[in-house]
């Protein structure tokens, strides 16, 4: 999964906000009231994203209604796996990555782990 260009993150969070499908002119309107962006720079990248996987779409009339393919968790999860997966030394990039954590933040991924470790003993 390629990582998504800035007008391209924008669009993907307009949508993940929404956590519905919307057309081309829903995301230009909301787009609009931030910063000056034509109608056609919109629909194309849009368009980009359907093309690259990151969106479906279905037909509304003459528009298209554009939907998240992956929620907005799973795409940093794709970005971190491949990371991780690009090094050679897994563990040395982990206990980096661990020791930058916050407190709260180690006990988050903690409890994470062990419900991860618990649903796999279920298995």
């Amino acid at each position: 999964m390629r990582r998504l260009g800035e007008l391209e993150a924008v669009i993907m969070d307009r949508l993940w906000a929404i956590d519905d499908s919307a057309t081309v002119r829903d995301v230009f309107e909301q787009l609009q009231q931030e910063r000056h962006i034509a109608y056609t720079t919109v629909m194309s990248t849009m368009d980009n994203l359907y093309r690259k996987g990151f969106l479906d779409r279905e037909r509304d009339g003459r528009a298209y209604r554009y939907r998240t393919l992956n929620s907005r968790a799973a795409y940093r999860a794709e970005l971190m796996q491949q990371a991780l997966g690009t090094e050679t030394d897994h563990e040395a990039v982990l206990t980096h990555f661990v020791g930058q954590l916050s407190e709260d933040e180690r006990q988050r991924l903690q409890a994470v782990l062990q419900r991860t470790a618990d649903g796999r003993r279920e298995l």
